[in-house]
């Protein structure tokens, strides 16, 4: 039982952390990240098994966090009001060729990013985008004006 609390621990901790680091920085793994991802991952597991290194407390954390995971989100699926806390929501952070530099602080993004996101979408300035989103999976959505 100490497994399956020290996981779920773990868990809830992981989930409030990837909710503060922000979708963006989530969405553009550098090298440096996915090195950090390995070392934490590495760090998690001996927090969650300490010395307990047997099949069978292998299976109860892993079961511990799939099940969580399957639970967050099924209640976000049928939780309307707590979608909004468990997945966020998309930020509008350009409307017709203005940036909202609010928005934009928020996520820590910069208009140089903003940019290069237009330009991946063959859309040649700022001016031309009728509506930038950062979606909820750290993307960044482009909908260009109407010519």
């Amino acid at each position: 039982m100490d497994l399956v609390l020290r996981a779920a621990t773990i868990f809830v901790f992981i989930f409030i952390l990837t909710r503060l680091i922000g979708r963006r920085e989530l969405a553009s793994l550098e090298p440096f990240d996915l090195i950090l991802l390995v070392v934490i991952g590495d760090l998690v597991q001996q927090a969650v098994t300490q010395d307990d290194y047997s099949v069978t407390g292998g299976i109860l954390v892993i079961s511990t966090f799939a099940l969580l995971t399957v639970a967050v989100s099924y209640i976000g699926f049928r939780f309307r009001p707590m979608r909004r806390v468990l997945e966020g929501e998309p930020i509008v952070l350009l409307e017709n060729g203005r940036p909202i530099d609010r928005n934009l602080k928020r996520e820590r993004l910069t208009v140089e990013e903003l940019t290069e996101a237009a330009r991946g979408n063959q859309v040649e300035s700022l001016e031309d985008v009728r509506l930038a989103v950062l979606e909820t999976s750290g993307e960044i959505s482009i909908i260009p004006r109407q010519s």
